[in-house]
């Protein structure tokens, strides 16, 4: 079915906000929902479960606005490309599709409301973080629909402006969205000019600190209201203020000047990963997720004779550099194991690397690329990149580095490390408006130009999140990635200290900055508390405390089990139970993880709430305070 036009009804306005001008009350709805902003269905701090709420929430307002049921159809978010894939699956005239290009809106956002009994029941054509429930080596227990084919973390506070805008549109018609080009400003403004133009350094970091959106906000705990702490930032990173501010005015830049910051975006990605133009290829797409997806689709296609490809990757990897890989038909995917800390042995993989490309003690398998994450997720440790890439290099590979951890931590060179793709996320570099990155280098992508075009054109329909990296990203760069390097070093080690005081912890790898690989660790810690399940923890935590961390998998499931010892006989016990109840929560972590904006009080906080917790006391009258600020959040977002 064609996409459904956005339909013009007339009456009276429901949002509340008669006095601001039209476009002005979407801003406000989306900035709104940017103070509350967290990543979704997987945290327990109060930003994340109100934007899991306002993300669902945009679903309904699609099936109101289409005037359909949700008993027969499911909404799925997707970009341009995904969606175009995922109408080829699904039978004719089982599905609408609403686009934010219709509104004037560069989201790059595609609403596909599909008839649940059309959508196909095998596992998603893009695999990744989100769409599965448990993982092991040979198997995988997929999630239900619509969390299946919405793979990655999508462009939340996209979808949610998409949703608040058709309901704007009802009333006023989608032309309210038109540019008004008398208010437009220049690419140059958007991209490198605000109100700290004129601060660098330190001086910088602190004013984007003290400036993020959603910093201060009041939230309830069982103990009166408390300025909401996030610990969650590898999930996802708050918004900084210029990045607000250019991510709106995205909104009313002409075509020529939309055309003129995807240019300049593209040139200042290039240069923040030490990949110049002369070498490299930057695509936009809509997450880390979608980028590694894409390499694996090239893979498939760019099948040698008489040869066997081999994916070689680690048990460090999140389920986006695991899961692709498998897809790809005729090949093999084998890892690498981590010690205790998390590193991989370096001996290992040349000795790996050494019996199947040049003993050839394998057949006709050859390892043809080494997947590998810059940074855990769970551990926190940062690969040596350097001599990793020499060694795959050495022995005929390609190399591929998983960045989403490391883009915000740690400068990158990709020419000096010989990087031949790599992939990130905007939502992990205080950019959370859904795009993200792929660099590669020239002539390793084999797609056809039809098919580059598209996929080209997909990731660049969302120029406003394309304008949020950006500007993310120049910030950074101005504040010195040595400078931030820095900082977060020495709040790491205090934080391994004062969580080493905590009765009953265990710190999963590096638990001390004394520890002779503690410069390659980031502030991304993982822990286990004695008499509690990790959920527990971090629901005590945001009910107690007001501070949001995360808990369970962390979409590292290999990890996770290698980490707390699973034998084989329970992961097949916890299959069964998973496909038996799937509401079930399986053992895991808590992870506090660092970024811009925490401080040693907050650390100070979070080990005194934990020391305070006891297995024996339940708390339950904190429900309905959260419960009522969650719909006040969304009520002033819808």
């Amino acid at each position: 079915m064609a996409t459904k036009k956005i339909r013009k009804i007339s009456g009276q306005p429901r949002d509340g906000m008669h006095g601001l001008p039209f476009r002005a009350r979407l801003e406000q709805s989306v900035l709104a929902a940017t103070a509350t902003y967290a990543n979704i269905h997987r945290g327990s701090g109060h930003y994340s479960i109100v934007s899991t709420h306002l993300y669902e929430q945009a679903r309904k307002v699609v099936l109101e606005h289409l005037g359909l049921s949700g008993q027969k159809f499911v909404v799925i978010f997707c970009t341009p490309r995904r969606a175009r894939i995922l109408q080829t699956m699904i039978r004719p005239g089982s599905y609408h599709c609403l686009s934010s290009d219709d509104l004037y809106l560069p989201l790059g956002v595609r609403a596909m409301a599909v008839e649940k009994s059309a959508l196909p029941k095998v596992a998603s054509f893009l695999t990744g973080g989100g769409t599965a429930r448990l993982v092991s080596r040979d198997w995988v227990v997929w999630k239900k629909i619509p969390e299946r084919f919405e793979a990655g973390t999508p462009a939340i506070l996209n979808v949610i402006a998409f949703a608040r805008a058709l309901q704007l549109v009802r009333h006023h018609g989608k032309e309210s969205f038109a540019p008004e080009l008398s208010q437009a400003t220049t690419a140059e403004e958007i991209l490198f000019q605000d109100e700290l133009t004129k601060w660098s350094g330190s001086e910088l970091l602190t004013k984007l600190a003290s400036g993020m959106i959603g910093r201060g906000m009041q939230v309830p705990t069982d103990s009166g209201s408390k300025s909401f702490i996030n610990l969650d930032h590898a999930a996802s990173t708050p918004s900084l203020g210029p990045v607000w501010e250019a991510a709106r005015k995205s909104w009313q830049a002409s075509p020529q000047v939309q055309e003129e910051l995807l240019v300049q975006s593209k040139s200042i990605c290039a240069g923040f990963l030490g990949a110049p133009a002369s070498t490299y290829d930057i695509l936009f797409t809509s997450n880390t997720t979608e980028g590694i997806n894409l390499v694996a689709e090239n893979k498939a296609i760019d099948q040698e004779p008489d040869i066997e490809p081999v994916i070689l990757n680690t048990l460090l990897e999140h389920n986006s550099n695991d899961l692709p890989w498998r897809m790809i038909a005729g090949s093999t995917l084998i890892r690498l194991s981590v010690d205790e800390e998390g590193f991989i042995d370096l001996v290992a993989l040349e000795t790996m690397l050494r019996e199947y490309n040049l003993d050839r003690l394998h057949g006709k398998k050859r390892i043809r690329l080494v997947a590998i994450s810059g940074a855990s997720n769970v551990l926190g440790v940062f690969n040596d990149l350097i001599p990793i890439s020499q060694i795959v290099h050495r022995f005929g590979a390609e190399i591929l580095v998983d960045a989403a951890q490391l883009a915000a931590h740690r400068k990158i060179d990709m020419e000096s490390a010989a990087i031949d793709y790599l992939v990130l996320s905007g939502h992990k570099v205080y950019a959370p408006f859904g795009t993200g990155v792929l660099a590669v280098k020239k002539g390793l992508l084999h797609f056809s130009d039809t098919e580059k075009d598209l996929i080209r054109k997909s990731g660049e329909e969302n120029v406003t999140g394309i304008v949020a990296l950006a500007k993310s990203l120049t910030l950074l760069r101005r504040v010195g990635m040595d400078v931030i390097e820095r900082e977060e070093q020495v709040l790491t080690g205090k934080a391994l200290l004062a969580l080493g005081q905590v009765p009953g912890i265990t710190v999963h790898g590096i638990s001390r900055p004394d520890s002779p690989r503690f410069a390659l660790k980031g502030g991304v810690i993982a822990f286990s508390l004695n008499g509690f399940m990790a959920d527990r923890v971090a629901k005590e935590l945001a009910g107690n405390a007001g501070i949001g961390v995360r808990y369970g998998c962390h979409c590292t499931h290999l990890l996770i089990k290698h980490m707390l010892h699973i034998s084989p006989g329970l992961e097949r016990f916890q299959r069964v139970v998973v496909t038996l109840f799937p509401g079930i929560s399986l053992p895991g972590v808590t992870r506090v993880s660092l970024g811009i904006g925490n401080s040693e009080e907050d650390i100070d906080k979070l080990v005194e709430a934990l020391k305070k917790m006891n297995p024996k006391l339940q708390r339950t009258h904190i429900r309905e305070q959260m419960d009522s600020f969650t719909q006040s959040a969304v009520q002033r977002v819808y």
